[in-house]
């Protein structure tokens, strides 16, 4: 008799397929250092717990925030520890296929190819790792990962859930010191467009950069169009929209284990994580260029008036500045007076 089975949800897909990549990937075989960086003399390897936490907040960017169709949210955190000679997305520079499909998309399966075959090819990669999905603007995710002197930086990346093509990350993280590891790594993370869609707002809709552009980090003033979600052009420096944590363990005698369920308790951080200040980003009231002047209203041989509107784009939020008057009207003399 058959056995109905549940379908893995596409989470759960990418997780499974990670663990089966990480059982294949080749062993790692000594190459040659490059010399133009500096080189880790650490003897023994080390393992790393990362936590990321979700910044994501109204209050910190209140135009156009998702709230629903999809609210604010992070997709899973694809990474990858490597050497000096691997990178996995660079800024100012074109965006692979993979990155390209997993910005637009979530889909991973591309750049997870693309790190298998450079581990291969160049024996730059050491391994995968990978975060569940959070939840909400806030949310939190973890995962644990570990690092050898040859493969000592860490790269990886998040999907801003909605969005053209926008994503957080960090690209080349050296987590070695000379011959010992740090203890601690605090990473502040702000947007970057994969200059592979054109949209503008956090849900628009697709619509293909030709030619491709460069990834450039969207700043409170770039894109400068209104349109921009992250357009705020009182803002000198946009705040941070996330926040990575990495905090060397003691080793452990055990499998590096994947994690293969999304967390349902990561709607906000928890412990140490609430460190930073609340932040209010003032958000100036928009309006739309006013209508033409209306039919002039009066009596022959007597002067009249007209009327002109504008109508509300975007209304103020924390203290920003108030909505000017949305109707103005002038003297006028009828036209076509019998």
């Amino acid at each position: 008799m058959e056995t109905s089975r549940k379908p893995l949800s596409s989470s759960d897909a990418l997780h499974h397929l990670l663990v089966v990549m990480l059982t294949l990937l080749p062993a790692v075989q000594s190459m040659p250092v490059p010399t133009d960086v500096p080189m880790c003399t650490a003897a023994e390897t080390a393992q790393y717990s990362l936590t990321f936490t979700g910044k994501w907040t109204q209050a910190a960017f209140p135009k156009q925030y998702p709230v629903y169709r999809p609210p604010a949210q992070w997709s899973s955190l694809i990474g990858v520890t490597h050497s000096s000679d691997f990178h996995m997305w660079q800024s100012n520079e074109f965006a692979s296929n993979g990155v390209r499909e997993f910005a637009e998309k979530g889909e991973a399966w591309t750049v997870m190819k693309e790190v298998e075959t450079a581990g291969e090819r160049i024996q730059s990669v050491y391994g995968i790792l990978s975060a569940p999905a959070a939840v909400g603007g806030t949310g939190q995710m973890n995962t644990e990962f570990e690092v050898f002197a040859r493969h000592s930086y860490l790269s990886f990346i998040v999907r801003l859930v909605p969005s053209p093509d926008w994503f957080v990350g960090a690209d080349s993280v050296d987590l070695c010191d000379g011959d010992h590891w740090r203890d601690k790594v605090t990473l502040e993370l702000f947007p970057f467009d994969a200059g592979t869609d054109s949209g503008f707002t956090f849900s628009s809709p697709n619509f293909e950069t030709i030619p491709q552009d460069r990834i450039t980090q969207i700043t409170s003033s770039f894109p400068s169009h209104p349109a921009n979600s992250f357009f705020y052009p009182r803002l000198k420096h946009l705040p941070p929209i996330a926040k990575v944590t990495l905090t060397k363990i003691k080793k452990m005698n055990r499998i590096l284990s994947i994690p293969l369920e999304p967390t349902q308790s990561n709607l906000l951080p928890t412990g140490n994580e609430i460190e930073d200040k609340l932040i209010n980003t003032p958000l100036d009231c928009e309006v739309s260029a006013w209508s033409p002047w209306g039919l002039c209203k009066g009596k022959c041989g007597d002067s009249g008036v007209q009327h002109r509107t504008r109508y509300v784009i975007m209304q103020p939020a924390n203290n920003g500045a108030a909505c000017p008057l949305l109707e103005e009207e002038r003297k006028c003399f009828p036209d076509n007076c019998l």
